[in-house]
């Protein structure tokens, strides 16, 4: 676990390599070992022949953090409690072991990784951009239980390192050495445990500050009256932003204050128990399931099939150049790749090519990326208005309006350029693939690859594969959404798909709710307590009700194609009477749910309660009544598309839900949602809405038998 090398100088280097595992992390096993080692340093000590130590790592990473296996295991809180103090008491026997004590960080050092390193005396970094350091366990609703937050606050101070520890910011070595929290940089290995070295022999009396005589904690702790000042409204700040519905980050600030005006020991203690309740609760549980383990499934490729070899996207033409397409071509260029931008003049995919240019500089401007590489992804871009000029493309995504006839021309035109083993995607968010891949003369190369807006900053990717969508297919389009940086998900053709099937019952329910009579902001603030980003009128501005009243339309003809009628919605009279009757389109065209006065603040437009005020004859409803109603719709929906094969994993419908439109990230996704409501209660409350508001809420009938049987998602 740990390699012991002591030189002739009497310098220990101790390297930490566990066995068996690509990255370091804190266990139970790491425990031991470290335990094992201050021994050997506390004897080596009293021998009169231990002069320093230096703290580094054999893996490419200096070390993950904290084993996530046992803390997701964990339920005993005082248990718990003991451990994380049995750890405590390693890092502290480090930091007072009378010899100066530096940390050669080698690479990556995140949570309790980072906590070591705060544990010694120096800190020299490895300058790799690569590289990460900082805090990230409040993205998993637990705090830095090793130490993390009382080191932080007494190293920076407390109002600077509130930041770092409630917004889960990972800082490249550059930025940790701007920011104090990291003292050197090495610009190679060798020079890395040079330095570490040489500052050992300059510094044989090292200590912590917090440690020192005379010390104060950087801009007062808790009862110096500037920081009294502010502390007095940070509560409220961080709930506004929270809503109540994640403990983490009120827990962080909680530790940090108590901690501030308390001995070390008694603030790392404060901490523990801070930390044993998180990884105990609910909220932890539901975020480490889907964002860890969860996630690592789908982008591990469970979903890829496994017999197909690696399927490279070298050349990839995007056709249209509005904000889907540029934002398409732009991360496909930034991953590497050649693009073909083209649109139907010259003049609109050179607009597309300038909105790249204007989101790589911002980048620049940040120091994120030089000039040379902003220059370099824009020369990968070509923009036309030729098809010919997609001769070469290996993959093509169409991202053209939301119209049968216009997808067909284009996948036409654009295959008649391609050669045989080309894959054609269309990035549409509603048409079934199984119909689009009809105007396909090699519908087993037809996909759909569904991205979602702004595409440079949204994580997911929806792949649809069609009815004669290919293995190899699949495993392109997989391939080539890796190589993006976004996360796949992969769900089976269907009309709506998964995401925008499934966000369509929250927007239908925020608009039938209006149809009620209740309080649009009401309405508006029952959807972002429920833990959704923003309120449902507001997205569905965003989104345009045009665009709805478009999508509802097509979706008419289709179903009465094959002979079937579209059942009426709740929300059917706000829609026509917004785009019908009073042209309110949504956000695009200035007017929707909203006002959007130039240079002023958007608010609700009056003539929503002036139509449909006064409840309809229905009582006005608690904010928990119409919490449960958007939160049950979503998740009720999700189940049918699990019930119907559309979703074929619970952490594709988890993932998906959250990356896709934001489903509550602290619930862990729509079929988390049921499993920590459990799912006979969750059955029996569903039974209740249907009877009060109609059979959206009636639930699958996979979802009762499950919940008669005991089964979890």
């Amino acid at each position: 676990m740990f390699h012991y090398n002591k030189d002739s100088h009497n310098i220990v280097t101790l390297t930490l390599d566990m066995p068996g595992r690509s990255a370091n992390v804190i266990n139970g096993e790491f425990g031991r070992a470290l335990a094992e080692a201050l021994r050997q340093l506390a004897a080596d000590k009293a021998a009169g022949s231990l002069a320093g130590v230096i703290v580094t790592s054999a893996k490419k990473t200096f070390m993950a953090g904290g084993d996530l296996d046992s803390l997701y295991a964990a339920t005993d809180a005082a248990e718990l409690f003991a451990n994380t103090e049995a750890l405590k008491a390693g890092f502290r026997q480090l930091e007072t072991l009378g010899v100066p004590v530096a940390a050669a960080l080698n690479g990556t050092a995140l949570g309790g990784g980072f906590e070591l390193a705060l544990a010694c005396h120096y800190r020299v970094a490895l300058n790799h951009p690569k590289h990460q350091f900082g805090f990230p366990e409040v993205t998993l609703g637990l705090l830095p239980g090793g130490g993390g937050v009382a080191r932080l606050t007494r190293l920076i101070g407390l109002q600077p390192a509130f930041p770092y520890l409630t917004e889960g910011t990972r800082l490249n070595p550059e930025e940790a050495l701007k920011a104090g929290l990291i003292h050197e940089l090495a610009e190679t290995a060798e020079e890395l445990l040079a330095k570490a070295h040489a500052w050992v022999l300059a510094n044989p009396k090292a200590q912590q500050p917090w440690d020192q005589a005379g010390y104060r904690m950087p801009g007062g702790d808790a009862n110096h009256p500037k920081v009294a000042q502010l502390l007095a409204i940070a509560p409220a700040v961080l709930r506004k932003t929270t809503l109540g519905n994640y403990p983490a980050p009120e827990a962080i600030l909680a530790a940090a204050v108590e901690g501030s005006i308390a001995p070390f020991e008694t603030a790392t203690r404060i901490e523990s128990r801070y930390f044993a309740g998180l990884v105990t609760g609910q909220t932890a549980k539901n975020m480490i399931g889907t964002f860890w383990f969860q996630l690592n499934e789908i982008n591990n490729g469970g979903r890829r099939p496994a017999d197909i070899p690696p399927q490279a996207t070298h050349k990839v033409g995007v056709l249209g150049a509005g904000m889907m397409g540029h934002g398409i071509a732009y991360v496909s260029a930034y991953a590497g790749m050649a693009v073909v931008l083209k649109d139907a003049t010259l003049e609109k995919a050179e607009a597309g090519v300038a909105k790249i240019a204007a989101i790589l500089q911002k980048r620049v401007n940040r120091g994120k990326m030089s000039g040379q590489q902003m220059e370099e992804i824009l020369g990968r871009i070509t923009p036309t208005a030729e098809a010919s000029a997609l001769q070469g493309c290996d993959l093509i995504i169409e991202a053209v309006f939301e119209d049968r006839a216009l997808k067909a021309q284009v996948t036409q035109e654009a295959e008649a350029q391609v050669g045989e083993t080309a894959v054609f995607a269309s990035n549409t968010s509603t048409l079934p693939i199984t119909g689009l891949a009809q105007a396909s003369a090699r519908p087993a190369n037809f996909i759909g690859l569904h991205f979602f807006s702004p595409v440079d900053k949204m994580k997911l990717v929806e792949i649809i594969t069609g009815a004669e969508t290919s293995p190899i297919t699949l495993a392109k389009a997989f391939d080539y959404v890796l190589k993006i940086n976004k996360t796949p998900i992969v769900v089976n053709d269907s009309r709506g798909f998964y995401t925008s099937r499934v966000f369509g019952t929250y927007t239908q329910e925020g608009m039938a709710l209006l149809a009620e009579g209740q309080d649009p902001v009401e309405i508006e603030n029952a959807g972002k307590q429920a833990g959704m980003p923003v309120g449902p009128l507001a997205v569905t501005d965003e989104v345009s009700l045009g665009l709805v009243a478009h999508v509802r339309a097509q979706t008419r003809r289709d179903l009465a194609a094959e002979g079937l009628s579209l059942p009426p919605s709740p929300a059917d009279e706000v829609i026509d009477f917004m785009t019908a009757e009073v042209g309110r389109m949504g956000k695009a065209h200035g007017a929707g749910f909203y006002e959007y006065p130039a240079g002023g603040q958007k608010h609700i437009w009056p003539g929503l309660r002036a139509r449909f005020g006064g409840q309809n004859g229905r009582a006005k409803l608690s904010q928990k009544e119409m919490m449960e109603r958007l939160l049950f719709v979503q998740a009720l929906e999700t189940v049918r598309c699990v019930q119907e094969g559309v979703v074929n994993s619970t952490a594709e419908a988890n993932i998906g839900s959250i990356f896709g439109w934001g489903f509550a990230p602290f619930q862990g996704g729509t079929l988390q949602f049921i499993n920590a409501y459990g799912l006979p209660a969750f059955v029996e409350r569903a039974q209740e809405l249907a009877a009060s508001y109609g059979s959206r809420f009636e639930p699958p009938q996979l979802l009762v038998e499950m919940a008669a049987e005991g089964r979890l998602f």
